[in-house]
């Protein structure tokens, strides 16, 4: 495939870093990203090659007007960085602060007679060894070198059987590239004159906005309903009430977001309240329960497979609790040092090496009953996973436990290898074993109705891969009481048992939970949107856009973020539809292994196709779109929310009768009823007369 064309700045100029004159004794340049990945690279290779990092990309499009090169400012599309009439051809630059870094890889490539790079596996590290070539022009012969892991062996066989560079990869990442620029650039602007300056769009990051909005309006439409059980503490267990006369007793799922029980469940359900509760819990006094049903069933638990970067960051989250960005962080480090495979994956495939590593693990710490009979093959529920990838493992075909590795690693980096080491040694052991018991008892209440109560218990009988677990439970465990794991006493049929306490307890049904960073990651896998590597940065940019903040765990969107999904919502709606979104990250991996053209489909996104509008005819007609509507949430006929310039506020009245209050940094949408915007607007605005302005009449107010 010939080389892409592309503009480029002037050559590239700056002060290079300063190091020792040139002995003569290599001949092979090796370009890393990272200075700590060169470093390790270079103890395992020999004199004959020098290992330099471009420190991530070297040229991208122009973030700002300086950065545009005088020859195409001329052109109308120069701004956007994107020369549409022309093929979609990209305008790419180097970066400013590159040019020293750029000057110092072309000296280096002077003294070289060959040019191996040696950029990560995926979609971006061969678009970042692509920019390299386009940029140093090499006359020597190039060569793309592949890895995994950091180790020794895994370097010094990379960099004997390297290969030419992907362009069906790298035009992949070209057409993401031009496709959020040109999606952001088009957007954006709508978004300055309708909402708000200074605030952006993003393809992925307007659809993860929009399910953390989405979540919020389910939390402010919910009704909180109330019910009430009764459990029997009894010797060694306790019993919770199941049904009064064939009745069920009233639980969460019973109820709708109304508050109402679900009509097909109202017939046969029994709603108590606090006074029917303790009446029922009197009419059982003294009363023993009569054991009616007792059984057992074996229930087999399999392992899950190895991380993947999704599943790491979930875990981390819900283990650690650490967000995307940390895990992300602490893996890199990992990865660059040699501890761990690469971290940017969504493959669960775990090569022989690694299977037999895991095998020879658990089978040393835990014993040979504790293996699978076989080794385990997994599958990968991702849409886009790349399957030639590897699970993220612990590196090498030995696997160091964690307890070995803790002097060498941070605290962090321990916890993190902790759970990698577990996770991949456990994918490759046996199913755990576990005997469920249900116990159903029987009481008559002073009015004679028939009372069934109900315990559960489960024993684990084998541990399986549950041993390599200190907390000896998987990942999912519930906390529900019912569901733990405890055994409970030995009985018979038609025992009775006595009751040392009836004891009720009142709930109230939740609203929908928010998204936390491990679930929304959870979220957006299942539907197919974004990359493992782009998931922490999604997460990051909604925040410091302004569109989510944290409390807590808790993503909370802003009211910003409310106008801005509903103007994409009413004027955009495809653009951030699940379905559409999760399809462009499927049409960008057929133009990553050879089946669609780069050209082709942002010909087709942009102008349109089959009969469906384009990126630049959604964008165009901006007189449709009503800014005070988008940004106006009604509470009462004369009460409503707005989004203004400087944040949100709450409004009374119409005219010279209006009444304002700003609305607290930090108030979360759903905590904004009537109640509360009343509150606010009765508090003394602050404000004070100065005086008289002497030639309107009118008061000056501070």
């Amino acid at each position: 495939m010939p080389k892409k064309k592309a503009v480029k700045s002037k050559k590239a100029g700056g002060v290079s870093t300063p190091r020792p004159p040139f002995d003569g004794n290599f001949k092979k340049l090796v370009i890393v990203e990272s200075p700590a990945k060169a470093r390790k690279i270079a103890d395992y290779l020999g004199d004959e090659y020098i290992v330099e990092a471009s420190v991530g990309h070297i040229r991208d499009l122009p973030q700002r007007a300086a950065d545009i090169p005088k020859e195409v400012k001329k052109f109308a599309w120069s701004k956007e960085g994107v020369d549409i009439e022309n093929d979609f051809a990209p305008l790419y630059v180097i970066n400013p602060d590159k040019k020293g870094k750029v000057s110092e890889l072309k000296a280096l490539m002077k003294e070289a007679d060959e040019l191996i790079l040696a950029t990560d596996e995926d979609r971006e590290g061969e678009a970042i060894a692509w920019h390299l070539v386009e940029t140093l022009e090499p006359k020597i012969p190039i060569k793309r070198m592949v890895f995994n892991e950091i180790t020794k062996e895994a370097i010094q066989k990379a960099v004997h059987e390297t290969r030419d560079l992907d362009y069906h990869l790298i035009d992949a990442q070209e057409t993401r590239r031009v496709l959020d620029r040109l999606y952001g650039y088009r957007l954006s602007p709508v978004l300055w004159k309708k909402v708000m300056p200074r605030i952006s769009a993003g393809r992925v990051q307007s659809v993860a906005t929009r399910l953390i909005v989405e979540r919020e309006r389910e939390r402010m439409a919910f009704i909180s309903s109330s019910w009430w059980d009764l459990t029997a503490k009894c010797e060694g267990f306790d019993a919770r009430l199941l049904s009064v006369d064939d009745k069920r007793l009233a639980a969460t799922n019973d109820f709708d977001s109304n508050g109402a029980l679900k009509e097909k469940n109202a017939a046969n359900i029994l709603l108590l309240n606090e006074e029917h509760a303790k009446q029922l819990a009197e009419s059982l006094k003294h009363v023993p329960l009569t054991v009616k049903l007792i059984e057992e069933s074996p229930r087999t638990e399999r392992p899950k497979p190895p991380f993947t970067t999704s599943t790491m960051q979930q875990d981390a989250g819900s283990r650690l609790g650490w967000g995307a960005q940390i895990t992300m962080r602490v893996a890199q480090r990992l990865y660059e040092n040699g501890y761990i495979t690469y971290m940017r994956t969504d493959s669960v495939n775990l090569s022989e090496q690694a299977i037999n590593a895991a095998r020879n693990a658990a089978k040393s710490l835990y014993g040979a009953d504790h293996i699978a009979d076989a080794p385990r093959v997994y599958q990968g529920k991702s849409k886009n996973a790349q399957e030639a990838h590897e699970a993220i493992r612990p590196a090498g075909d030995t696997f160091k436990t964690p307890g070995e590795l803790a002097p060498e690693l941070s605290r962090d980096e321990f916890a993190l290898y902790d759970l990698i080491w577990k996770r991949t040694v456990a994918s490759q052991m046996a199913d755990a074993k576990k005997m469920q018991q249900r116990v159903d008892f029987e009481a008559m209440t002073s009015e004679n109705k028939k009372a069934i109560f109900r315990s559960n218990g489960s024993v684990v009988t084998f541990p399986g891969f549950l041993a390599a677990y200190d907390d000896v439970q998987t990942e999912d465990s519930s906390k529900d009481e019912e569901s733990s794991d405890k055994r409970l006493p030995v009985m018979s049929e038609g025992q009775k048992v006595s009751v040392k306490e009836l004891q009720t307890e009142g709930h109230e049904t939740k609203p929908p939970a928010r998204y936390t960073e491990p679930t929304l990651v959870k979220k957006l896998e299942e539907l197919g949107i974004g990359r493992p590597s782009t998931f922490a940065s999604i997460i990051q940019t909604i925040q410091d856009r302004g569109y989510v903040m944290k409390r807590g765990r808790a993503l909370v969107p802003t009211f910003l973020a409310f106008s801005v999904v509903g103007l994409l919502e009413q004027h955009f709606s495809k653009l951030i539809d699940y379905e559409f979104t999760a399809s462009m990250e499927e049409d960008l991996d057929k133009i990553a292994s050879g089946e669609a053209e780069r050209i082709d489909w942002l010909r087709n996104f942009y102008y349109g196709h089959d009969g469906l509008p384009g990126l630049n005819k959604l964008a165009a007609d901006l007189g449709v779109i009503d800014a005070q509507q988008i940004n106006t949430m009604k509470l009462s006929e004369d009460i409503e929310i707005r989004v203004g310039r400087y944040g949100a506020y709450v409004q009374q009245g119409q005219g010279d009768d209006r009444k304002f209050a700003n609305i607290p940094e930090g108030t979360a949408p759903d905590e904004m009823n009537l109640a509360y915007a009343q509150e606010l607007l009765a508090k003394p605005s602050g404000e004070r007369e100065l005086g008289i302005d002497p030639e309107t009449g009118y008061p000056i107010v501070a």
